[in-house]
């Protein structure tokens, strides 16, 4: 029988790991290509993308909740939170495929089809992630293995979201071969595939061991009284409520940046001293490398738009430098606490952020540095905010003697996708409150706009989320190792089931 608490395996982490790739497929692809998507080549208008993104998301208020009641009282050979990763998977990848393909028929037909497939797929989203994320407190009670656990996790997950934000428009050029309807449908399939398989194998990779105590007996009302009277939960939410809004806004804002408000000469320029402008020489003499990166369509050719292949390396330099920011965050919450290294990387990030807002549309060099500096601060964040959701439902056991993993979780869940919402929302009805018009030639009003939406409106809710972790999150340094050890020795009594 293996301990409560106790070190993790390699091939433990890095199964655990390929779920949250998985889910970053789709994640990314939400919170950066959404709102593209929908007014570029499904032609929903910005004002009723905005409405339709937020509407969705009161489904949320039931499902989240729902589904965490749910798990936390599925009792199987594989645990409770394990096995609706096998469960989900199939639908999960089909939904999301279904939400990227463009159907035929009129606009109204296309809305419909989009509030119908999106809404499935938050769903599905709901009944594999909730389980997914309460893995993360069940699988150990060691808090620098929980850290640990956590850097593996958002290590795969940004390596896919390095995959998606940087390949994604370059495949759908690619594959589509001028029709991008095609071309999404095609990339989007290949991600939904790969995604299956990294959910199966989490599922033979990982194994529960923290159980709640053995008298606690299920009472949704008393749940719900002590996560809400549980300050470090509070605290959780609204910070992920107020980042998640950030980073949809941010996301979205800028692929329609770097389309339409940076100077595509300039972009051009940047990419070429890169060596990634297509020249007339005989392809048969061009490198290996050159030859491999059009593969996948990260060559500029000649006389085509540069906006893809530059936004497409600017999301990848950002998350190379969150990876990095990823791999400090251990050894730093380690030296300074979890509290105070989250803290720090919000506000950096909120800084960085505002800088845009003095950069021309030729300051393309710039715009690159700035997206280094946001992926160092804002990177060791990533896995932070898990393993301090973890710390959270030890909090409300160590103070209130009751413990609802699924329930915590579907909480956090439900603030990410609301924040996801808003932001989205936000995106849509700023545009169409300039006056944005897909298509159409953009007037300096809109531009303007665009450029206020990159920088000033995704610099306000980051900073928002940094005030709600420096003046309500209990959870210092000291005040975690100290609730660790108390409750391994409360644990000591008693030990997890054997699973399959």
């Amino acid at each position: 029988m293996e301990k409560p608490s106790g070190k993790l395996s390699f091939w433990e982490k890095a199964g655990y790991s390929l779920s949250d790739a998985s889910a970053n497929f789709v994640f990314q692809m939400l919170m950066v290509f959404q709102v593209g998507f929908y007014t570029d080549v499904m032609r929903i208008k910005a004002a009723a993308l905005g409405t339709m993104l937020l509407l969705v998301r009161f489904s949320d208020a039931i499902t989240d909740p729902l589904m965490g009641i749910i798990a936390d009282r599925t009792n199987t050979r594989w645990g409770k939170f394990r096995p609706w990763l096998l469960w989900s998977a199939i639908p999960f990848a089909l939904l999301f495929w279904l939400t990227f393909t463009v159907p035929g028929g009129s606009d109204t037909f296309r809305l419909v089809y989009a509030i119908t497939t999106y809404t499935l797929l938050m769903m599905a989203y709901t009944m594999n992630n909730v389980p997914y994320y309460s893995l993360n407190a069940v699988m150990t009670g060691d808090v620098s293995e929980r850290t640990s656990l956590s850097a593996y996790r958002f290590f795969a997950a940004m390596a896919a979201a390095f995959i998606v934000q940087g390949l994604t428009l370059p495949l759908v050029t690619k594959l589509g071969g001028g029709d991008d309807a095609k071309g999404w449908s095609l990339t989007v399939g290949i991600y939904a595939l790969i995604s299956v398989v990294f959910f199966v194998i989490t599922f033979f990779s990982v194994k529960e061991r923290i159980q709640p105590p053995p008298a606690q007996k299920p009472n949704l009302r008393e749940d719900v009284r002590n996560m809400w009277s549980n300050q470090a939960w509070v605290a959780m939410f609204f910070m992920t409520l107020f980042l998640f809004i950030m980073l949809s806004f941010r996301g979205s804002s800028f692929y329609y940046y770097f389309t339409y408000f940076v100077d595509q000469a300039a972009l051009k320029e940047f990419v070429a001293k890169l060596g990634l402008v297509a020249t007339a020489a005989d392809p048969a003499t061009q490198p290996l490398w050159f030859k491999v990166l059009d593969a996948f369509g990260l060559i500029v050719k000649e006389g085509a738009d540069p906006s893809r292949v530059g936004f497409s390396l600017f999301l990848m330099l950002g998350n190379l430098m969150n990876i990095i920011g990823v791999l400090l965050a251990k050894p730093l919450s380690e030296l300074f606490g979890k509290k105070l290294v989250f803290t720090a990387g919000l506000i950096g990030t909120t800084l960085v952020q505002l800088v845009y807002l003095v950069l021309g549309p030729q300051d393309v060099g710039t715009m690159f540095l700035l997206t280094v500096l946001t992926g160092l601060c804002y990177g060791p964040t990533i896995p932070l905010l898990w393993a301090m959701g973890a710390d959270t439902i030890d909090y409300g056991e160590w103070k209130f003697g009751r413990r609802a993993t699924g329930f915590a979780f579907a909480g956090i869940v439900f603030a990410l996708k609301a924040g996801l919402a808003f932001g989205g929302a936000f995106v849509g009805w700023g545009l169409a409150a300039y006056g944005y018009q897909a298509g159409e030639t953009l007037t300096p009003a809109v531009l303007n706009g665009i450029r206020l939406m990159a920088s000033v409106f995704s610099a306000i809710p980051v900073g928002l989320a940094a005030a709600c972790i420096l003046v309500l999150y209990p959870i210092t340094k000291s005040v975690n190792l100290q609730m660790a050890a108390e409750l391994a020795e409360r644990r000591k009594q008693y030990s997890a089931p054997a699973q399959t």
